[in-house]
């Protein structure tokens, strides 16, 4: 066999699967078509954490409640910003009242741990910047917010330092059974192993005898704002809304000291309507705050992890859900728990749990960055002067294990060019520093895949860039 595991996908639940497996003396891999790992998480680097609350199905808002109380450690740990800041789910109206208290109750039954239904009156003494008009609501204390990119990559980073090892830029073509496993056919091997986890829904391979569990689809249309800091309410907490047409409102404090406001409806409503109601909730939105707005797709499917192969050697993980991120560290040691009983697997005696240094200059201080630029001059070199995102910090993204390797890898790791200018005085100096780094011509840098050439070619060639 080629390997014990091979993982397949490196979204989060890849990379937090391969983590957990890693810390067992197993022989991993993991295949990702993409450039990159974690191409599969928002643009907008922000995920609520969930409580299990608001989810109508038990056994999703089971595994909510489960990985919620993971965070603290395992942030702290690797870490990646993450803070609980609680969430207002405010009632406007009468109507809205009975949803929400139909939702605590519910809540109170799924033993759900620091919930109060409130009137309006000490809702305003917790967030005393509202000037919305409401009736009272429910204050929930556990929910927070996460960089979930950043989540992954610490994953990924570190299940690499423990051995697994990560097949970027291959396809799974086909998966087919043999007498003692499977074999994993991609775009440019054939790998033989014992166990398949299959993270990547809706592929269909030459194994299907298995018998397929599908979960119920669920696919509502969101848009996003994503206001900077200039955007003087101050809020502290996540705010949650309904308007007159049962259209989800949430307002999402980050932890860029931005905000972000998004809306959730069955329609495709237009940036107008999407404007026009969010500005009813703030109508103090300045067009010079918006710094970019994005549209997608929310999921709501049921997360259905299928091991009911897993004496074959099979286990796959299907359906998409908004609370992911939330349900991710649980959902990565239950299926670690699996394949370890499975194999009858030992610890790894030499498992390191601990990510490798970086810094970030715009969190230093000043006596901080004067240690770190005596070590290395080019943590003192600023690129992105928006962000404050130094040549030292890119360098560091390119070289560390699973480094970035196109444009939207260096952006995502380290925040440059998603400040005011949006790259407009930086983009051009990252490219360079990117292909110097993996010694490439500056016109073979891509955005994010293959045909995304970000410079197709120069009107003038230079001995510089």
């Amino acid at each position: 066999m080629d390997y014990d595991v091979l993982i397949l996908g490196g979204g989060l639940s890849g990379c937090a699967i391969a983590y957990e497996l890693s810390k067992y003396s197993l022989n991993i891999a993991l295949i990702e078509k993409d450039y990159d790992i974690a191409d599969d998480i928002s643009l907008v680097n922000t995920a609520m954490i969930y409580d299990g609350i608001e989810n109508e199905y038990d056994l999703m808002a089971k595994l909510e409640k489960a990985g919620n109380k993971e965070f603290d450690s395992l942030t702290s740990k690797f870490k990646v910003p993450f803070k609980r800041i609680g969430t207002l789910m405010l009632a406007r109206d009468i109507e809205h009242q009975e949803i929400l208290k139909n939702m605590y109750e519910r809540a109170i039954k799924r033993k759900i741990e620091d919930i109060a239904f409130l009137s309006s009156k000490y809702i305003k003494q917790i967030e005393p910047n509202l000037n919305i008009g409401f009736i009272g609501g429910i204050y929930t204390k556990n929910t927070g917010v996460v960089c979930p990119y950043d989540l992954a990559i610490a994953y990924g980073e570190v299940a690499f330092d423990n051995g697994v090892k990560f097949k970027l830029e291959e396809e799974v073509i086909d998966i087919e059974k043999i007498s003692k496993g499977y074999r994993v056919i991609t775009n440019k091997n054939k790998f033989k192993c014992k166990i398949v986890i299959n993270t990547t829904p809706g592929e269909n391979y030459s194994i299907n005898v298995h018998k397929k569990v599908c979960p119920k689809k669920s696919i509502v249309n969101v848009k996003y704002l994503l206001l900077d800091k200039n955007f003087k309410r101050n809020l502290e907490h996540i705010l949650f809304l309904i308007n007159k047409k049962n259209e989800k409102i949430m307002v999402i404090p980050t932890l860029q000291d931005g905000t972000i406001i998004s809306m959730y409806s069955k329609e495709n409503i237009s940036y107008e309507y999407f404007i026009n109601s969010i500005t009813e909730v703030f109508p103090d939105i300045d067009n010079k705050n918006i710094r970019n707005f994005y549209q997608g797709e929310s999921y709501q499917s049921s997360i259905v992890i299928d091991d009911s192969s897993i004496d074959e050697g099979y286990i796959k993980v299907n359906g998409k859900n908004y609370s992911e991120v939330t349900m991710t560290p649980f959902i990565a040691r239950m299926i670690c728990e699996t394949v370890v009983n499975n194999l009858n697997c030992k610890l790894n005696k030499d498992f390191n749990d601990k990510r490798r240094e970086f810094y970030k200059f715009r969190d230093l201080s000043d006596e901080e960055i004067e240690q770190v630029v005596s070590i290395n001059e080019k943590y003192g070199k600023i690129i992105c002067h928006c962000q404050k995102v130094t040549e030292g910090e890119i360098i560091d993204a390119i070289r560390r294990p699973l480094g970035a390797r196109t444009l939207e890898g260096i952006k995502r790791r380290t925040g440059a060019a998603y400040g005011g200018c949006q790259g407009a005085n930086c983009i051009n100096k990252i490219i360079s520093i990117l292909a110097r780094e993996t010694n490439k011509n500056f016109t073979d840098i891509v955005k994010d895949s293959k045909d995304s050439k970000v410079v197709l070619s120069r009107i003038k060639e230079f001995d510089e860039v």
